[in-house]
């Protein structure tokens, strides 16, 4: 039953728990970034393959997210947990061993459905055990800042990994963590439920992933494809299609998994879009920079996720620091404030962003993005909750993983995707007419990495005016793809000054 009376002796201790397998699950979204050159030398994997491996896991996670949060108010938040640990470490295990791209790219996925039973979980049990509007704004932001500092540090944990293990090592360090959350949340955290909770809905949430893989799909493939190909068309016409059934069915049915309800609240839809306009930046940039750090400027694994601190070291100042931010200037401004830092960070990077740019370069631009993560995550996480009936509270954190998530995963495709078309676009120019076989020039093409690789077996002046070529490319791509993603989080500040209203109205603010 649901948990009534004086509050749990325990709920900081477990909130620690929850907030460790929060951790580990947001720290997945990154922590491969820094092994994905590792896996263009090993696996041979394309850009377009690289894409699919960091976004099977968000989509799969964004698609049962939602399913999560119904089947953890109706079946036990504990329970749900704990069941998305397990399938979660299993899939680490599994990706871990992977030998070939396909294969890892499904473990990836069992991974994110290990985490979509986790996450929506984690954020119900600290709406249940802190029932003062205080201490859940203080958790919640705990949680939230938690969530952020974990996209943040997964470059720097795989880096310290990668220096000593091989690549697999960034998925089985999730083993021990899912265990000490496993046993911990045995220890210290209570079950809870709604009785009076939906029946889950599978049809939406089949209608949910067919819906955003199709688009994923459209997206990632078309620098490939082509953008006006038939097949990047239909299957784009398709994704569309498929969501609009997914919001008519949602909109009828007697159990829905989103009640479409809640978009009626601003706090909860600007809210939820702000997160997901702040995370496409934020997770699209990562993917980027992390190869430019590696490739570009030749640096070691290790090395590239140490010099992502500074996006770290900002988001973790400010991330505790918002909601105290936001009770002095309104949820609007802060959450307003963080996008415009972000984009403000996307737009300093894009800016410098040409052959010959140093790490020096681009540091002003990473503190902006550390610090407008910092004051947008935990503000909007809090707005989104809070916003929803504490009844639904495991539907409605799924909510807002979701809304992290499908912004992820899209910054990811977007922002990769115009890359990668820029990348292709300046190098296919540069191959005409130089008989470049085939298979050479699908490696060259496919990614920075098969560029470099192949102008290391060429060697001499003609290696080294492929490398040249090849890093300009990227260069020139990464200059683009960086300025999109600063005119969505751009957007998302005009979205938030204008929709999101000023107090939670929670009592946090």
């Amino acid at each position: 039953m649901e948990r009534r009376g004086e509050p749990h002796a325990h709920r900081w201790a477990a909130l620690v728990v929850v907030c460790v397998a929060a951790l580990i699950i947001n720290v997945d979204n990154t922590i491969l970034n820094v092994a994905l050159p590792a896996l263009v030398r090993q696996l041979h994997a394309t850009s377009s393959e690289l894409q699919w491996i960091v976004d099977s896991y968000a989509m799969v996670f964004a698609g049962l997210l939602l399913v999560g949060g119904s089947l953890a108010d109706r079946f036990g938040r504990r329970r749900l947990f704990l069941i998305g640990l397990t399938i979660f470490a299993a899939g680490s295990i599994g990706a871990a061993f992977s030998g070939a791209v396909h294969p890892l790219i499904a473990w990836r996925a069992v991974m994110g459905a290990g985490a979509a039973l986790t996450i929506p979980s984690s954020l119900s049990i600290i709406n249940d055990l802190f029932r003062h509007p205080t201490e859940r704004a203080r958790a919640i932001g705990a949680w939230g800042g938690t969530i952020g500092l974990g996209i943040a540090i997964g470059p720097i944990a795989g880096g310290l990994l990668l220096a000593r293990f091989w690549w697999g090592s960034v998925f089985i360090v999730n083993v021990p963590i899912a265990i000490a959350g496993f046993l911990g949340a045995l220890l210290l955290v209570p079950d809870s439920k709604n009785p009076a909770a939906e029946r889950p809905d599978p049809g939406g949430a089949l209608l949910s992933i067919a819906g955003l893989g199709l688009l994923l799909w459209a997206i990632i493939e078309a620098p490939t494809a082509g953008w006006a190909s038939s097949q990047v068309i239909l299957v784009g016409a398709a994704s569309i299609a498929v969501l609009a059934a997914f919001v008519f069915w949602e909109a009828h049915s007697d159990h829905p998994m989103l009640k479409l309800e809640f978009f009626s609240d601003r706090r909860f839809s600007v809210a939820a879009a702000a997160e997901s306009l702040g995370t496409f930046g934020l997770l699209g940039s990562l993917f980027l920079q992390t190869q430019f750090l590696q490739f570009d400027l030749g640096y070691s694994a290790l090395q590239a996720g140490l010099r992502i601190l500074p996006v770290a070291a900002l988001l973790a100042v400010s991330a505790p620091l918002s909601s105290i931010i936001a009770r002095i200037i309104g949820v609007k401004l802060t959450v307003a404030g963080g996008l415009a830092a972000i984009a403000g960070g996307l737009l300093q990077i894009a800016a410098v962003s040409r052959l010959g740019t140093t790490y020096a370069d681009i540091v002003p631009g990473m503190l902006l993005i550390g610090l407008g993560a910092g004051l947008l995550l935990p503000t909007a996480t809090n707005s989104v909750v809070g916003s929803v009936p504490q009844g639904d509270s495991g539907v409605g954190s799924a909510s807002n993983a979701v809304a992290l998530q499908v912004g992820g995963a899209l910054g990811v495709a977007v922002i990769g995707s115009v890359m990668s078309t820029r990348y292709r676009s300046h190098l296919t120019a540069a191959l005409a007419g130089r008989g470049v076989p085939g298979a050479v020039s699908h490696t060259i093409l496919g990614s920075l990495g098969g560029a470099l690789t192949v102008a290391g077996d060429v060697g001499g002046v003609t290696g080294a005016l492929l490398a040249g070529a090849a890093r300009s490319a990227f260069m020139s791509g990464n200059h683009v793809a960086l300025a999109v993603g600063g005119a969505v989080s751009v957007a998302g500040v005009v979205l938030v000054l204008m929709g999101l209203p000023s107090r939670s109205g929670h009592g946090d603010a």
